[in-house]
């Protein structure tokens, strides 16, 4: 089975070779991966795994602000998207956390009936008061995360979609694919949600926008969940929020994201049950002495611009500022008030 991984990333370079040997642990056989404006090494590695044959590296066509949606809309241009059996969008900060049989993709598919996609549903881990970045795993470091059902007094939640190749695409989004207009009502053909169930038909039609690209998460997760990373350690936000959105240029990341993706309530280290063979895939990735040298730039370009950033009060006061905010989200202090 040919599965495909598509994404976008910019100065990703320490998280670059963790994920994708965890895509390569659950299954994924190719990489189309596109860059921009990289400065820590980050095109470099990927330039060093194209070389081994390991990806496909391509600059970033896009010319206006939308970088992510002008890559997906080059990605169906390209062979390993058309060639592929599935697509696989997602970020570098998302690791799909199958919870079947030996966690792989082809398993997932079975397992919910071999659809036409599968999306599957966001859950955010916390920062949890890691402070400082270290080169370590990204998913065995971090382990709290919010209620998997509700977030921000949503129930629910964002998705991202595993596409099969006969699905009629009319085009990509970033969380979910949406239908040729002549498919739009078109029962013949799956979509169902990370437990094999059908998608709400409102979610499947993007009938509306506030449910354009999630749908509710209770219960959607019996097979698989899409952990995602996006805070990191503390140092890791500061540079996140200088570097900006990867995606669409012009927006920022401030207490308001954190605070939305900083709730610890909840303890999951189910995907901890990948470490022995991420590790041993990572290991044998960093073989490659040129491989393994780049990470090692990356990571202390990762460093220093950790650095170049504390030493300005400003930043410093960001840093405290992040650090003492409280764990729940502002809407949920809000339905607090309310409710009280």
């Amino acid at each position: 089975m040919k599965i495909t991984a598509v994404t976008c990333v910019k100065n990703e370079g320490p998280f670059l070779l963790e994920w994708i040997a965890f895509n390569r642990v659950i299954g994924v056989t190719d990489f189309l991966i596109y860059t921009n404006d990289c400065t820590d090494a980050t095109d470099r590695i990927l330039d060093r795994l194209e070389e081994l044959g390991m990806v496909t590296h391509l600059p970033n066509p896009a010319e206006g602000r939308n970088y992510q949606m002008e890559a997906l809309k080059d990605a169906r241009s390209q062979p390993l998207v058309n060639e592929a059996d599935w697509v696989w969008i997602a970020d570098v900060d998302e690791f799909l956390n199958i919870h079947i049989g030996d966690g792989t993709l082809p398993e997932l598919i079975d397992a919910c009936g071999d659809p036409a996609a599968i999306s599957l549903c966001f859950q955010f881990f916390a920062n949890a008061g890691v402070d400082r970045f270290e080169d370590r795993l990204v998913i065995e470091q971090f382990t709290r995360s919010h209620d998997p059902d509700v977030w921000c007094a949503e129930t629910s939640q964002e998705v991202k979609t595993l596409i099969r190749k006969d699905f009629p695409v009319k085009y990509y989004g970033a969380h979910r694919p949406f239908l040729k207009d002549r498919f739009a009502k078109e029962k013949t053909f799956r979509w169902t949600d990370g437990s094999g169930r059908d998608v709400p038909w409102r979610f499947r039609l993007a009938a509306t926008k506030r449910r354009m690209r999630k749908f509710p998460a209770k219960g959607a997760r019996r097979f698989a969940t899409l952990n995602h990373y996006a805070l990191r350690s503390l140092d890791s936000y500061l540079v996140k929020t200088d570097r900006g959105d990867v995606n669409r240029q012009g927006r920022t990341f401030d207490d308001t994201y954190w605070r939305e993706r900083n709730d610890p309530a909840w303890k999951d280290t189910s995907i901890h049950r990948y470490l022995p063979r991420l590790r041993t895939e990572l290991g044998q990735l960093k073989d490659d002495l040129h491989l393994a040298a780049l990470h090692e730039e990356a990571v202390w370009a990762h460093r220093d611009a950790r650095d170049r950033l504390i030493a300005e009060p400003a930043t410093r006061a960001f840093m405290e500022r992040l650090k003492a905010l409280p764990h729940e989200s502002p809407a949920e202090l809000a339905l607090k008030e309310l409710i009280a």
